[in-house]
């Protein structure tokens, strides 16, 4: 029997370097986005460029983006948390009661961190200790939190804060950095850190992969969900504090929908919802492109239906499109 004649295979003495990998990422391709929706929005409104519209364009995503961060890891862990903005809407009724109570600045900080960490871990219990799905309690809580706001406040708004209090939401860390940018920056970082270079960042990611096989290897799985539910509740009262301080008064309906603009942020900056993978990076950028397209509506004076019409059609978008990628790779490969 002849020889059988074997083609001669390519065989890389490398795997690719990491420059090519990260052009072929899709922290890159949102890079571009950014880049394109800045240079589209500075063509659009010869207003846009200007040093303090850039720096009020900041407010537009840095409190949605602080809990963001926390909301990237529990999604990476293959759960979700849709209460978010109805703790910050509870925290921020707590302060305003505590204001007609005659409470100072350092104590409204404090009920707001603290009623937003007694709300995550609330969360946290029923989802890990009596193993609950998490859309399921979450949903719940959603209404739970929001209902017990509008029973304390009704259709009325508490005022009154404290002058030193306005300073988280309006005040100027140097030039045109506000408190509140200087917070998502650093917040970005500490978040980095945590998920990319550290075990319980490793862990995370080990979790969203395959929770049974985390589970049997000595991962304490509830105790890592449960963490991660007091982030969100922390980053929540924190996101509260900033907008209360902001807007300078609380309503029952403050934050309302910000659930889904969070997650659509989660997702826009490549986090898969069935969880597993995902970057800080690229929440990051996700960030930064939803905030410069929000002011960008708003310079060109849309109406803000549009936005919320765009913030649909976008989060239906990125979890549709690489689920068709995908199977069109799958399809082409056959």
């Amino acid at each position: 029997m002849a020889d059988a004649q074997l083609s001669p295979r390519n065989i890389p003495d490398r795997l690719q370097g990491r420059g090519a990998r990260l052009m072929k990422s899709w922290e890159a391709l949102l890079l571009v986005v950014a880049t394109a929706i800045f240079l589209g929005n500075s063509l659009a409104s010869p207003y846009f460029l200007d040093p303090w519209n850039l720096s009020d364009a900041t407010f537009n995503f840095t409190e949605k983006a602080m809990i963001a961060f926390a909301m990237a890891l529990v999604i990476i862990s293959g759960e979700i948390d849709l209460s978010v903005a109805s703790i910050i809407a509870l925290a921020s009724t707590a302060m305003g009661y505590a204001v007609q109570l005659g409470f100072d600045t350092p104590a409204l900080v404090a009920i707001g961190l603290g009623v937003g960490l007694l709300c995550g871990a609330a969360n946290g219990l029923l989802i890990t200790g009596l193993g609950l799905p998490s859309i399921v309690v979450t949903i719940g809580t959603m209404s739970l939190f929001r209902g017990l706001a509008f029973i304390v406040l009704g259709d009325q708004a508490f005022t009154g804060y404290p002058a030193s209090f306005s300073w988280f939401g309006q005040g100027y860390v140097w030039w045109v950095f506000s408190f509140e940018f200087t917070l998502f920056v650093l917040l970005a970082v500490i978040y980095g850190v945590l998920l990319h270079k550290t075990n319980f960042g490793r862990t995370v990611y080990a979790i969203g992969n395959n929770q049974t096989a985390a589970l049997f290897s000595g991962v304490r799985v509830g105790r890592v969900k449960f963490m991660l539910f007091l982030m969100t509740g922390l980053m929540a009262g924190l996101a509260s504090i900033c907008l209360t301080s902001r807007l300078g008064s609380t309503r029952p309906s403050i934050a309302l929908g910000w659930e889904l603009e969070i997650v659509t942020m989660v997702v826009l900056g490549g986090v898969s919802i069935l969880g597993g993978s995902g970057t800080i990076p690229g929440v990051v950028l996700a960030a930064l492109i939803m905030g410069m397209v929000t002011f960008g509506f708003g310079l060109l004076n849309v109406p803000g239906i549009v936005m919320s019409i765009f913030i649909g059609l976008l989060l239906i978008s990125v979890i549709a499109l690489p689920i068709l990628w995908q199977r069109a790779r799958r399809r082409f490969a056959q």
